[in-house]
């Protein structure tokens, strides 16, 4: 049995759908359930005993020591933590309660448990903590890609929230001994994301008539990894990732923002045309950029590669492709995710943004 922690959120989700698509073991799955945690992600599993959702906050003591000692877990991965820079900057709070109080509590219980196991169940057990690349801070357009032993600069409430988080988890494995792993990701995409972030919006929007928002000139650089990819790789470093570890997890898919969009909007024409016969690409509306918003992120992914060897099967064209796809063909999923919270976010987000 392995416990999942924030497992019905976009990353979270299409991870425990995998497993349960590959594995008998079953998973614990633990969910607060805040405005992008979603029963709906996690339907067509619905009666399936090898899933077992819990809603609970990792910051409750009393939760996580309770699940820890009924179910006795052999691996812990933790995806729970807030995870949009827009609202770090509106209300970086709650991303110091999630990513750092949660995850200081999290590895508290963990570290509680793992002292009581014995022989094998302790020499074997695994703490994967899920973090991003965005710690790492901004690169120029000419640097190297950031590799494992990149520095921490951390530039916005969120990243910074992920970056302490990093560290207690490192800090655990050094003090105590807890057997931990940590993988940093670049831009993820694909089913079940929730429609804040750019490549869902996009699509959202655009279905819907709407400005297709970018910010600044659009120039801004990511690497964009599948998420089923991701979760290949997270499954590989659980398995045989060396303890203390860290693996960066990238796509190998630099592209600038507005390229993104372009690709989406072309898709969309090909896919589901406006029916006045003109191209999406004419909803696109430049705005105001964000404070601090970094210019280039590019993950290395070689260690991964070369000691596990893992590496992506997705291409961004094969990938863009079927996110589109699916969007189409989920739209009660959409729509059922876009609740008036949802609205009233994109309305504070973007309505006091200048063309």
């Amino acid at each position: 049995m392995i416990l999942v922690t924030g497992g019905a959120g976009f990353i979270g989700a299409n991870f425990v759908l995998d497993w349960l698509a590959q594995s008998n073991e079953t998973v614990v799955n633990l969910d607060v359930l805040t405005y992008a945690g979603n029963r709906e992600n996690l339907a067509t599993l619905d009666g399936d005993p090898r899933h077992i959702f819990v809603q609970g906050d990792i910051g409750d003591s009393a939760v996580l020591a309770d699940l820890l000692t009924r179910h006795q877990p052999r691996a812990i991965i933790n995806f729970a933590a807030e995870s949009h820079v827009d609202r770090s900057i509106h209300g970086p709070e709650d991303f110091i309660q999630t990513n750092i109080v949660g995850t200081f509590r999290l590895l508290e219980a963990v570290r509680d448990y793992w002292g009581k196991l014995h022989g094998d169940a302790k020499q074997d057990f695994r703490f994967l903590h899920i973090s991003t690349d965005e710690v790492y801070g901004s690169l120029a357009k000419d640097e190297p890609a950031f590799t494992e032993n990149h520095r921490y600069q951390p530039n916005s409430p969120y990243s910074a929230s992920k970056a302490a988080s990093d560290h207690l988890v490192r800090a655990y494995h050094h003090t105590y001994g807890l057997p931990v792993l940590t993988t940093n990701c670049s831009n993820n995409y694909g089913p079940y994301h929730f429609p804040e972030k750019l490549i869902p919006l996009m699509i959202v929007n655009a279905l819907a008539g709407k400005p297709l928002p970018v910010y600044g000139d659009g120039r801004q650089i990511r690497d964009w990894l599948y998420v089923k990819d991701h979760c290949s790789a997270i499954r590989r470093v659980l398995e045989a990732g060396s303890v203390g570890e860290i693996y960066n997890i990238g796509g190998w898919n630099e592209k600038p923002n507005i390229d993104i969009v372009h690709t989406v909007c072309a898709l969309l024409d090909e896919l589901s045309a406006r029916l006045d016969g003109h191209s999406y690409r004419e909803q696109i509306v430049y705005v105001t950029d964000r404070p601090g918003h970094d210019r280039r992120y590019a993950i290395d992914a070689s260690k991964l590669e070369r000691e596990l060897g893992w590496k992506p099967a997705e291409t961004f064209d094969t990938g863009i492709r079927k996110t589109v796809q699916w969007y189409l063909q989920n739209q009660s999923w959409v729509a059922n995710v876009q609740s008036g919270a949802y609205r009233a976010w994109v309305e504070k987000n973007y309505s006091g943004r200048s063309a």
